[in-house]
């Protein structure tokens, strides 16, 4: 007994040593303040985020160090105190602390100290200001706080006596909004609220020198002890109303002073922003009818403003930040964050910085051009230091008069280097034009093609695109509208360019002439043409270092050497090669891909006797939708692959991958740029790992050219040229925010925009000092498993620790954020994608593990068993399941290249505990590469689920049968009375969406072949098991899960290995179970087993992997499409029923349908039904049709019947469930042991435990029962299940059941276990954990977070005694929970 009682001890004291650390916070920031030191050029700038100060040093532009203020409170303001002070007071609802802020310039290390602790206040504080004086009756001069509060207050504080010495109430009592503090001293001090009534209340505090000097020393004896114990001199000061600003419609959120204290601007709800006079002394108010100047720009709520002497900035929910001059020009619009807006702007009128953090998490730092402070006629003269000058072809400006068919004009543009325009004219005519540094230029005719006939089409090879034996020049290809092509050589060894050799030869009729494209791989001696058709010729020219001028002249010395011919006969818009894979890939203009074979002797100089005729090796349908493709390059990736990267006008960057051996080609990744409606190109940045770490991209959105900086997410440059259809030309620098040209023609003038700085040591803005994280609500996250992970204890403990961490969001975004809790900050954030039409992300799972089917369940072709455990492993795939709005289901395949080169990456760049340097980061970043891999959505068509009544009380008898609760309460009907007649989906209704996901990988021995099986709950009160087939991409609806009186919130599986009883021990398959827990409280045990192995025992038959053709891109939901309707291969699908139960791929319907029907007394479908065995989006390359060995005549969609009911589980719904196995103590090598904790609206958390283990076997007995026994209390109508399934045979037992009815304050949202410790949190805004002691959960401890409204939680155990918590809802925060 003392034994016992001494272990208990000790399991006690190890249990006291656990403890939770506070991570750092990732979200929306509210607040910001800058510092100024003596010693620095720029400020230092301090940025609330969530419950921390984070400080960063604008001159390095680098994050220094985070503080934690508060404590489950946000920070809602930041004040300094006057100029080269160190004071600085944060505030927060009803909290205010005052703290001494050091910062070395030397180390650049940052200080923060609590000074003062300042009493909790009745109301919300909505601004501090420090201030300066002396109390009537006292010489002695001290420093002031004055909080502002919501009740129209204000409480003076006395910072160097830390009493609070007195408190004004405004004459007009009202609750407000918003309040701003202006003043320096006590005299001075003015207040301006915004109340409840859209008005804004100036007033001021003013002494009461009307009173005796008696009376004042009487009160300062008779001082009122106020609650919190410090002493008010209330009868000092009074309030004194100056004004009232009426002419707001909504709510002011709110209110700036200029720094005189004579103008006030206010934002509000009603989209403006209004610029008040207000009058000084409340004499001048009685004459005074304050009229505002009204701003109207935003298109929504106006969040935030601020305001210098020429300058006025606003800040929006519509994502943009607008600057303002004085008179109420707009000046210039900045847009460079996403979501639900940006909350707050602070612009320093010394160093003309403008800072913009939002919803987004992100800092953008901006210097606002000098020439905006001088109205907005500067503004528009010298945008950003940019050279604006217009320039006309030579003899246009001699032409009076309108044009004719006979005027010149320009057709084309190019530029070569920064100062030097090739123009391209309708009557055949070639200029150079050198461009001047003073806007001029100087125009030099170098040719005019044959007969002057109007130039169509030009490219240009420039001397810095690729290295020439020949000499420094330009070379230019030119097509006309007879047909011909011209090339012209271009040298510029004195001052004036000229055209060294030029020769013609007719290359397509006349008008079918339509593109002319250089290749740089190929170099200057091969030149493609396009005609109308979808046909490319590639010309071989004439080698200029072995012929003189007038030899080369000669059209004869031009050989055609191969024709492409295109497979879908349109037009090639442009192209690229890749000579050391021998590959060339064509875009068009329907958004397709072709890829031709281009054979190395075409390009070594071996003579063709006659022109080849080549025909495509692979293509892709539809890359870019409808939408043109405007420009691809080819990049080798591995032994024969190629990666290949496209852009097009749907405003997408498209990524494809290109097996030379298997001649596969498929669709790895797409980036959509939202500002740009066409990217004609981008610049991919050759020292970077990552394939998606293009750097800028160019194109257009409507009239504008614009280049985007795609790392940081900002606009560089913004032109107003009409739009893409205008002849034009741009040329980029190593740093396009500094150099970058850009031509257009408009009005018979070409007009350039040139800006071209050589100060490389001069900063480039916009900058980013905090990451883009989601600009909305999560919804879900999950841990990346640690299978994908670099781990490695000996030499990189804190990277073994690193987590990378998915998230879905409601803008339908999924990203992948990397933490370490060796550094103060999240380092990096990736967007893997969107849903389609950004539809709300609801559910993610990552699923890594693979489940292996033997080779006895499933008929495996003799083909395939070759297959060894080694090659298993490595087709293994990882992969994310995200789900959400509009029913889309999109997967996401994860590759980490760093496994590949792990001791490399280690040794190459070592981690160190005080930090990391950029390399390690960059290298990090792109050893994870992520591909999108499958989208699938319901097509636009009715399925009309019709359930007959004899039907329905065969369903309701046998789920009576099996169902079973743990609640005492009654036992409910399962089917509702409108649902007895008729249970009808209505696949036209738009506002059905996905709740929940789970997810599991099966595979059989010796295939190649994986299936994905996923579970989704839809919110039409529908369960499906889907299949997703790799590497084909193809999905299936397998079974529908039946039936279901309310919708599923959350969704959990276990998949329990069975193994032959007694001393055999060997594994015969597994068994698959999902877990769902429902709106209505209950919890349901599905068995998903025979399902499983039917669909596997289908699929295994499938060996000729080349008859399928899996050609897909992501659905975008904008421009891809036309402006048209998706079209789904699935609709022309015949939807009668076929009398067989084949894996059939029907290639005269261009579909593939596997439809199935296991054997067993599942309930079926009827004749009316429809079969819903669909692969969607796949086209075969050739028919191909394989049988499975059952027989049997039906063939819909099988439906589960649930294996176990635990109903009113909780008194209204389940929002989360999670399962895990207790590998200790009570599993055995045949049974196993789960933990199955849940959450719900009722604040409750509910452990379960349950225990499946495999029952004898007696090979005499029919179909096998699985076996439900509790062992717990349970109602009478409890029974043992008869659920009859074909290959397993295993009992469950609930073990124990354990019920906390108020484990939160308000409901809960997420909940994690590993059978030992359970973390949960709700809206309370707390993480609680809990400990699992003999079955029973026990609270441990709990922190408040500072993410809002929390909605997931997620945990990751990184070794002995650490687990890393992962909360998210309105931001996403790290919870470190470790022995201390």
């Amino acid at each position: 007994m003392d034994s016992a009682d001494g272990t208990t001890m000790v399991k006690d004291q190890r249990l006291t040593e656990w403890h939770m650390h506070r991570g750092p916070y990732l979200g929306d920031i509210s607040a910001l303040c800058f510092l100024h030191f003596p010693t620095l050029s720029l400020p230092i700038l301090l940025a609330g985020l969530g419950s921390e100060i984070t400080v960063y040093n604008l001159e390095v532009n680098k994050r220094v160090r985070s503080f934690s203020v508060f404590e489950g409170v946000r920070v809602h303001g930041i004040a300094s105190s006057f100029p080269h002070d160190t004071l600085v007071a944060v505030f927060g609802e009803t909290r205010v602390k005052l703290f001494s802020f050091a910062f070395d310039s030397v180390s650049g290390s940052a200080e923060l100290t609590l000074v003062h602790l300042l009493p909790k206040f009745g109301h919300w504080v909505l601004d501090v200001c420090f201030l300066k004086g002396c109390l009537p009756c006292h010489n002695v001069e001290s420093h002031f706080l004055a909080v502002g509060c919501s009740d129209n207050a204000v409480h003076i504080w006395d910072i160097s006596n830390s009493i609070l010495v007195f408190k004004v109430q405004s004459p007009v009592r009202c609750l407000l909004y918003s309040m701003r503090l202006w003043g320096h001293n006590l005299e001075v001090l003015r207040i301006a609220s915004g109340t409840i009534f859209n008005e804004i209340i100036v007033w001021k505090v003013a002494p009461q020198y009307n009173k005796s000097s008696s009376h004042l020393e009487n009160h300062d004896h008779r001082s009122i002890s106020s609650s919190n114990g410090c002493q008010l001199k209330e009868q000092l000061y009074e309030a004194i109303h100056v004004c009232k600003l009426i002419g707001h419609e909504g709510s002011i959120f709110r209110i700036a002073w200029s720094s005189c204290g004579s103008k006030l601007v206010s934002v509000s709800d009603d989209r403006s922003a209004r610029i008040w006079a207000v009058p000084i002394e409340w004499k001048q108010s009685l004459n005074h009818d304050p009229v505002a100047l009204v701003l109207f720009g935003h298109n929504a709520r106006v969040w935030d403003c601020c305001i210098s002497d020429n300058l006025l900035v606003t800040v929006s929910e519509d994502c943009t930040c607008r600057i303002w001059g004085v008179d109420g020009k707009q000046l210039q619009v900045i847009k460079e964050h996403i979501g639900r807006g940006i909350w707050r702007c602070l612009y320093d009128p010394i160093s003309s910085l403008l800072i913009t953090a939002g919803f987004d998490s992100a800092i953008k730092v901006h210097r606002p051009h000098t020439s905006l402070s001088m109205g907005l006629k500067a503004a528009q003269d010298f945008p950003g230091g940019t050279e604006v000058f217009s320039i006309c072809i030579p003899d246009v400006l001699e032409h009076i008069g309108f044009m004719n068919s006979k005027s010149e004009y320009v057709r084309c543009l190019r530029f070569s280097c920064q100062d030097s325009l090739y123009v391209a004219t309708n009557n055949g005519y070639l200029y150079h034009a050198k461009l001047c540094d003073t806007g001029g230029v100087q125009w030099n005719q170098l040719v005019q093609v044959r007969n002057g006939a109007p130039i169509i089409c030009m490219d240009l090879l420039a001397k810095d695109s690729f290295d020439l034996d020949c000499g420094d020049e330009d070379w230019i290809a030119i097509g006309d509208g007879k047909g011909n092509m011209t090339i012209v050589a271009v040298t510029n060894h004195g001052c004036t360019p000229t055209a060294r050799l030029c020769f013609t030869w007719p290359a397509e009729m006349e008008r079918q002439l339509l593109g002319t494209y250089w290749c740089k791989s190929l170099g200057y001696r091969y030149v493609f043409t396009a005609d109308p058709r979808g046909r490319l010729k590639l010309w071989r020219l004439p080698d200029p270092s072995q012929s003189d001028l007038q030899s080369s002249m000669s059209s004869n010395n031009v050989l055609c050497i191969a024709e492409f011919l295109s497979n879908y006969g349109m037009r090639i818009m442009c192209l690229d090669a890749c000579m050391e894979e021998e590959v060339l890939a064509c875009g068009d203009v329907h958004g397709n891909m072709v890829l031709f074979p281009l054979l190395k002797d075409l390009a070594i100089g071996i003579s063709a006797t006659q022109e080849m005729k080549i025909t495509s090796v692979n293509h892709f349908k539809g890359v870019h939708g409808i939408s043109s493709v405007s420009s691809v390059s080819v990049t080798k990736l591995g032994y024969n692959q190629i990666e290949i990267c496209s852009t097009g006008a749907d405003g997408c960057i498209c990524y494809l991958e290109y097996d030379k051996e298997m001649r596969n080609l498929q669709f790895t990744g797409m980036k959509q740029v939202k500002e740009l409606s066409l990217i004609e190109n981008v610049s991919v940045d050759n020292n970077s790992g990552d394939r998606l770490s293009c750097s800028y991209a160019a194109g257009f959105a409507s009239v504008d050219f614009i280049i985007w900086n795609l790392v940081n997410e900002s606009k560089v440059v913004k032109i107003p040229c009409g739009g893409w259809r205008r002849p034009h030309s741009y040329y980029l620098g190593d740093i396009p925010e500094m150099k970058n040209c850009f031509a257009f023609v408009k009005d018979e003038m070409i007009h350039i925009h040139r800006q071209w700085i050589y100060n490389r040591d001069g900063k480039i803005y916009p900058q980013s000092l905090h990451m883009q994280f989601h600009g909305r609500e999560i919804h879900s996250l999950c841990f990346i498993s640690d299978d994908v992970l670099v781990r490695d204890n000996n030499s990189c403990t804190t990277l073994s620790k690193s987590s990378w961490i998915a998230t879905g969001c409601e803008d339908g975004t999924v990203r992948l954020t990397w933490y370490s809790p060796g550094i103060e900050n999240w380092s990096m954030s990736k967007l893997l994608g969107e849903h389609v039409g950004g539809s709300a992300v609801r559910s993610i799972c990552c699923v890594s593990k693979v489940h292996i089917i033997s080779s006895d369940t499933v008929d495996v072709p003799d083909g395939r068993i070759g297959l060894n455990s080694a090659v298993e492993n490595n087709d293994n795939p990882t992969l994310l399941i995200s789900v959400g709005a509009k029913r889309v289901l999109t997967s996401w395949i994860l590759k980490n290249r760093m496994l590949d080169r792990k001791n490399d990456f280690l040794t190459d760049y070592q981690y160190k505990s005080e930090g990391v340097d950029d390399r390690f980061l960059s290298g990090l970043s792109s050893s994870m590469t992520f591909q999108w891999l499958s989208t699938d959505m319901p097509t636009k068509y009715y399925i009309t689920h019709n359930t007959p009544e004899n039907n329905v009380e065969k369903v309701v008898g046998v789920a009576e049968n099996v169902s079973n609760t743990i609640n005492d309460a009654k036992m409910g009907s399962l089917i509702s009375e409108s649902g007895m007649a008729n249970l009808v989906r209505d696949k036209l209704e738009d506002d059905w969406r996905y709740l929940a996901v789970t997810a599991f990988l099966v595979k059989c021995s010796g295939s190649r072949i994986s299936v994905c099986f996923v579970v989704v709950a839809c919110s039409d009160a529908t369960l499906m098991l889907r299949a997703l087939i790799l590497p084909f991409r193809l999905w299936f609806d397998v079974a529908l899960l039946v039936p279901l009186l309310a919708p599923v919130l959350t969704l959990q599986h276990i998949i329990f290995p069975m193994c032959r009883p007694y001393k055999e021990n060997i594994p015969v398959g597994n068994v698959y179970i999902v877990i769902s827990g429902s709106t209505d409280g209950s919890v349901t045990f599905w068995d998903l087993t025979d399902s499983v192995e039917a669909f596997m025992q289908r699929v295994s038959v499938c060996n000729d992997e080349k008859k399928f053709d899996c050609q897909k891109r992501p659905r975008t939901g904008r421009g891809s499409q036309g402006g048209r309707q998706w079209r789904s291969l699935r609709s022309d699908l015949s939807r009668k029923r076929q009398d067989s139960s084949l894996v059939t791929f029907k290639a005269k319907d261009k579909t593939k349908s596997i439809s199935y029907a296991p054997q067993g007394t599942s309930y079926m479908p009827n004749d009316s039904e429809e079969s819903k065995m669909i692969g969607s989006q796949s086209t075969p390359t050739d028919p191909l049709e394989l049988q499975s060995k059952t027989d049997n005549s039906s063939v819909g969609i099988c439906e589960i019947q649930p294996l176990c009911l635990l109903q009113n589980i909780h008194q209204s719904g389940v929002n989360c469930l999670h399962v895990s196995e207790i590998k200790a103590g009570q599993n055995t090598d045949s049974c196993h042991v789960y933990s199955i904790v849940s959450g719900g609206d009722d604040q409750a958390l509910h452990h379960l435990m349950v225990e499946l283990s495999p029952k004898s076997i007696n090979l005499n007995d029919g179909i096998l029962n699985p076996d439900i026994r509790h062992l717990v209390s349970v109602p009478e109508y409890g029974k043992d299940i008869n659920f009859q399934t074909q290959r397993k045979n295993y009992k469950i037992r609930f073990l124990n059941y354990d019920k906390l009815p108020s484990a939160h304050s308000s409901s809960v949202k997420g909940v994690w276990t590993d059978g030992t410790w359970v973390f949960s949190t709700g809206l309370d805004q707390r993480v609680r954990c809990w400990h699992l002691q003999q079955s029973k959960l026990i609270e441990h401890s709990y922190l408040i977070v500072s993410v809002p409204e929390p909605e997931a939680i997620s945990a990751r155990a990184c070794g002995r005694n650490h687990y890393q918590i992962a909360v998210a809802g309105r931001g996403m925060q790290i919870i470190d929970f470790s022995v201390s």
